[in-house]
């Protein structure tokens, strides 16, 4: 598979927006002005820059379809200049034009910069998600300050040689991701080499990723793993550490070394595993292995006093990882699960993404949010120690009883959300009833939002309003019935079970080619199985599969 086609079928890792120059709506095709394209292109490159940077291919539709860019030469000039036009300061993206599929397909590459930049009308864009997100004015000084500290981890180190890195690792992960170059072209791929004068210089998180003896230029870059007995910390004759593990190695190998180090004490869980759970463990497996992931990626380089810590507990899992959130990330909108992102390491990040290791980015706190409560626990603690440590702290304590767990098992089929879990156990202990003052109360939400929850949960059959006009709800006896979309969802299980029985395992592109479909929609119907418990993900990235569950 060549890159252009890895970027269209697989665009996996690093941002990545696909461009139209058509015009499709009112169910004609016809081509779109060049300028409005040249705009287009703008924004992109400018929320790209904003953020970590990304590839734009200009000629596809969102479905992945080929149609080209058809422009005479005149235009193109406008498509070529347009980061110029555009932004400022201006940008400078790697363009590339290449012939796919007999069209003529432009393909720009922008890197992550050390400044920010604005649109010429006056906005910022940032890029979160696949979303170029107007940013507030009033946060720009804190970007740039979060962009001068990330060029810490890319000052150059004088005295290193291409020597000290171990070009063996070097190669096996150049394999890896199928790239067959140089060390010095692999390592300029990523912008982890720089030429001065024809000499190679190295930055500094070259040498923390492939060197062979990282801790000769960082003295704390690995992982201090610790085990202790109970649910705090002791000292002196009291100290009750079980198990430590330093965790010494180049950054490429330590996620991978931290998970095979932490796993034997992640013990198995025992209560209604097949019922409720789609995992046997204290934690899920998701959670803590994003939790570490993160750490790494985005810890703070420039603190070199201490490590990224592990602390394990009886009743919990600690995550601490030196260095506060870069802008625009808060502690509180991490806590509200906002899909927001910037990177302290975007180099690292990148290759971190492309090997797998990492999904969307922004996407990692809401995901370990969302698998907490999936299995029955509570919600991550978020918190900022000692003015400069991050900690994400994981409880393996269910929040409910395992009498409460079975109760709810038979609601396993439909997708409730916590609030509405922890209102129906109160109500079925108390007389089955439940009203919207108490809805309120027990989740924190205002009368619209209790109201919302309320009629979902009647529309799904849990609840029924007696009386018209009534403020008592009460709760079903009997099982509910599926809805419409989720027999729906059923429907199109069946029907990929049916075409994929033979697999023990399906892909995104196996559901993709099976119900001829989008990737973006073949992905959604994955995590809408995986939700109603139907399936199991297991991987990351590139290798992320699926496996059916015995119910």
């Amino acid at each position: 598979m060549t890159n252009i086609e890895k970027l269209i079928v697989q665009p996996e890792g690093q941002f990545l927006e696909r461009k139209s120059c058509f015009d499709r709506s009112g169910g004609k095709s016809s081509a779109r002005p060049a300028r409005d394209v040249s705009r287009d292109i703008g924004e992109v490159l400018s929320a790209f820059a904003n953020a970590d940077g990304g590839t734009l291919i200009l000629g596809i539709e969102d479905n992945g379809e080929v149609t080209g860019v058809q422009y005479p030469s005149d235009k193109e000039l406008l498509l070529r200049n347009s980061p110029k036009q555009y932004v400022r300061p201006q940008l400078k993206p790697k363009v590339e034009i290449v012939d796919y599929q007999s069209k003529k397909l432009w393909i720009y590459q922008q890197d992550w910069v050390p400044t920010v930049h604005q649109l010429t009308d006056g906005r910022y864009l940032y890029r979160i998600g696949d979303s170029n997100v107007p940013f507030p004015a009033e946060q720009i000084e804190a970007i740039k300050a979060a962009k001068r500290q990330a060029a810490y981890e890319m000052r150059i180190i004088p005295t290193a040689t291409l020597g000290d890195l171990d070009e063996t690792l070097i190669y096996k992960v150049a394999e890896r991701l199928e790239i067959k170059e140089s060390v010095e072209n692999f390592l300029s791929r990523y912008h982890l080499l720089e030429w001065e004068n024809g000499t190679p210089r190295l930055p500094l998180i070259s040498l923390l990723l492939f060197g062979k003896t990282p801790l000769r230029w960082h003295p704390r870059c690995g992982i201090d793993f610790i085990r202790y007995e109970g649910t705090e910390r002791k000292y002196g004759r009291e100290l009750n550490i079980i198990k430590r593990a330093r965790i010494e190695v180049p950054l490429i190998k330590i996620i991978e070394e931290a998970f095979q180090t932490i796993k034997p004490h992640v013990r198995e869980r025992h209560v209604l595993h097949d019922l409720f759970f789609q995992e046997h463990f204290e934690y899920p497996t998701f959670a803590w292995q994003e939790a570490i992931v993160n750490a790494v990626a985005h810890r703070d380089y420039s603190l070199t006093g201490t490590s990224i810590e592990v602390w394990m507990f009886d009743d919990r899992m600690e995550i601490r990882s030196p260095g506060l959130p870069p802008a625009p990330v808060t502690i509180e909108r991490l806590r509200k699960r906002e899909r927001v992102h910037a990177s302290r390491n975007p180099f690292v990040v990148r290759l971190f993404s492309d090997l797998g290791f990492m999904r969307e980015t922004g996407e990692g706190i809401p995901r370990i949010f969302e698998e907490m409560e999936r299995s029955g626990l509570h919600p991550p603690e978020i918190s900022i120690e000692a003015d400069s440590i991050f900690s994400l702290s994981l409880k393996n304590q269910p929040v409910y009883s395992e009498k409460e767990l079975e109760w709810l098992d038979r609601y396993k089929g439909v997708i409730l959300k916590p609030e509405q879990k922890r209102a129906l156990l109160f109500g079925h202990s108390h007389a089955d009833s439940l009203t919207s003052r108490q809805y309120q109360s027990l989740c924190g939400v205002d009368i619209y939002q209790a109201s919302k929850d309320l009629k979902d949960l009647v529309k799904k059959g849990i609840l029924t309003l007696p009386k018209k006009g009534g403020r008592v709800y009460t709760i079903l006896k009997e099982p509910i019935s599926l809805t419409k979309s989720e027999k729906q969802v059923m429907k199109t299980f069946a029907s990929i079970f049916e075409k994929l029985k033979e697999k023990r395992s399906i892909t995104n592109s196996d559901i993709q080619k099976a119900l001829k479909i989008s990737r973006v929609q073949a992905s959604r119907i994955a995590r809408e199985l995986v939700e109603l418990g139907f399936w199991v993900r297991e991987g990351r990235g590139r290798g992320a599969h699926y496996k059916r569950t015995p119910k």
